[in-house]
């Protein structure tokens, strides 16, 4: 018979056309083993999202009187951060996506003078109120490294995000 051989390339056919209805698939986001810390351990994201990488952002002025080559300018590496997660948000908002949709983020944070080295708690005062909420419970994998400098002597935290269409 040539009924079977036709419905198998037929079945076939219709796969590669996408005539089946797809599988969603979501994004998953493993959790460091018994851990509250609020980062990811790992990220999966499924063939065929569209990933958004967003450029650094860096910290808006926190005070117009302050020479802008300087820590006061601003301000302290949690007003920083602060700063640079509410205009990550913009953009992403702006892409039409949110903090949500962030899977994978990577900060540069300069030591701070006042403290003498990474406000690693200062940055963390500042990340928490925007990822580990009961708001916004999606965590990315994340790296947090302490560089020498950025552009800008009086910028402590410049951060970068990729982010996934859900």
């Amino acid at each position: 018979m040539t009924i079977a051989p036709f419905a198998r390339t037929a079945v076939v056919a219709a796969m590669l056309c996408g005539a089946l209805p797809a599988v969603a698939q979501d994004i998953t986001r493993h959790k460091i083993p018994s851990s509250d810390f609020p980062i990811a351990l790992a990220v999966e994201v499924p063939a065929g999202k569209t990933t958004v990488y967003v450029s650094g952002a860096v910290p808006p002025v926190a005070d117009d009187k302050a020479a802008r080559n300087t820590v006061a300018a601003y301000g302290d590496t949690r007003t920083q951060t602060v700063g640079v997660l509410k205009a990550i948000e913009g953009t992403l908002k702006r892409l039409g996506l949110s903090m949500r949709d962030v899977v994978k983020m990577q900060v540069f944070l300069v030591g701070d003078p006042a403290k003498g080295g990474m406000d690693f708690a200062g940055f963390m005062d500042g990340y928490k109120q925007f990822f580990g909420t009961a708001e916004q419970p999606n965590l990315p994998a994340r790296s947090v490294m302490q560089v020498a400098g950025l552009v800008n002597p009086g910028w402590l935290v410049e951060i970068e995000v990729t982010a996934v269409r859900p």
